[in-house]
């Protein structure tokens, strides 16, 4: 590993680090997503992953405040090609007491040279993000000894409303006979903004359609090549530039079928890709979440595309002007799942569409409009309602469970 020019760091990149930090915490909004606020201290070793937008440079910059941390992108061009245990280490001569490193994974070798970091500087503070969870599992050296890893997810219903009005709310719990709070109008109009754009933060910047596509470009033309440099430019335009389908063929699949199910002979077809390629595709936009497969229980098979495939925001429908019965499918989804539950599909659908596990307790959900039939699940969840009912329950509720 070649000598770093300590001096050069000191007077070039140093400052333009610092400046631009400067700049992402003058910016930060007043009224954060809960999220961000509900942990007191965070470990000196940290790694943090979640979906591109929903708040990770926030959350570490939040945390950053009374401490002497420097943060940086691993993909700003000041810094690329540089050897990133040459580069914090200086910043640690320099007396700062640690570092906030986004796209981690944009830093070449990083998980070997997060190891030696973390072993020659046990006092100092690292924190590391980026926006797959293939970071964890790719990591060359093996990290999860040394770093604390959190998931950071989409906003909750009830983090929206925190934004909206200020108010926190209680968080609601599977069975619980008392609600988090009444709804009211007001209540039912702002659940049906969130369900149009409040599951990321960067709505309150306004353009939120636009921001949305943004993310889908660059998961397409950066992360999906990045994780899977074996899949070949030209496949990559197929699905990017289909001209039958538009600029996004990849999601249009998606978007315009009003049955979540997925045909492998079909998707290739389309998209001009192998199998084992298709399989490795879904595999990372799962990661990158893009994509939530839903599988039967008791489906280990890592060559699956599942029961059911989803967008893994519910606001994609919205932005997409996709299929809304889908949506609520996704939204259930979505919700579960952020909400710490497993959920499968019912291969038996006279008993219900879904299958949630949460402390080794299963149950059954059914999802649909608001005179939607029980059948024989556990619960029914009800589209545009506003109080629960017996087993069931209104969608906006789902939203309050984390």
């Amino acid at each position: 590993m070649r000598k770093y020019n300590f001096h050069r760091m000191n007077t070039n990149i140093l400052q333009t680090l610092v400046t631009a930090m400067q700049r992402r915490l003058a910016a930060l909004p007043q009224r954060l997503r809960p999220f961000t606020t509900e942990f007191d201290e965070l470990p000196k070793n940290l790694m943090l992953t979640g979906a591109r937008g929903c708040g990770k440079s926030t959350f570490l910059l939040h945390h950053s405040q009374g401490r002497r941390l420097l943060y940086f992108s691993a993909d700003n061009p000041k810094i690329i090609g540089e050897p990133l245990y040459d580069l914090v280490s200086s910043v640690f001569m320099l007396g700062y007491e640690g570092v906030i490193i986004d796209e981690i994974h944009y830093a070449s070798n990083w998980s070997i040279h997060l190891k030696a970091l973390y072993d020659d500087y046990p006092g100092k503070i690292i924190w590391i993000s980026d926006s797959s969870s293939l970071v964890l599992r790719d990591g060359k050296a093996d990290l999860s000894r040394r770093y604390v890893a959190i998931q950071m997810p989409l906003m909750s219903f009830r983090e929206f409303l925190y934004l909206e009005t200020g108010q926190i709310y209680p968080k609601y719990k599977l069975g619980d006979t008392i609600l988090p709070t009444q709804p009211d109008a007001e209540l039912l109009n702002h659940f049906l903004n969130y369900r149009s754009y409040g599951t990321r933060p960067f709505y309150q910047e306004k353009d939120f359609e636009a921001r949305y596509m943004a993310i889908i470009d660059k998961i397409l033309n950066n992360d999906i090549p990045f994780f899977l440099p074996s899949i070949s430019e030209n496949n990559l335009r197929v699905m990017r530039e289909n001209p039958l389908r538009g600029r996004r063929a990849i999601i249009g699949t998606l978007a315009n079928s009003s049955i979540p199910r997925v045909q492998v002979t079909s998707l290739c077809s389309d998209w001009g890709i192998g199998a084992e390629k298709l399989y490795q595709l879904l595999f990372v936009m799962e990661s990158v979440d893009l994509l939530k497969i839903v599988k039967y229980p008791n489906d280990t098979k890592a060559r699956s595309t599942g029961a059911k495939m989803l967008f893994a925001d519910p606001c994609a429908y919205k932005v997409l002007n996709a299929d809304q019965g889908t949506e609520r499918e996704a939204y259930t989804v979505h919700c579960f799942s952020r909400a710490g539950y497993e959920i499968n599909a019912m291969k038996d659908e006279k008993k219900g569409d879904y299958m949630i596990t949460k402390d080794h307790v299963s149950q059954t959900l059914e999802v649909g409009g608001k005179n939607k039939n029980p059948k024989e699940a556990d619960y029914v969840l009800r589209d545009n309602t506003d109080y629960p009912v017996g087993n069931a329950i209104p969608f906006w509720l789902m939203g309050m469970m984390w």
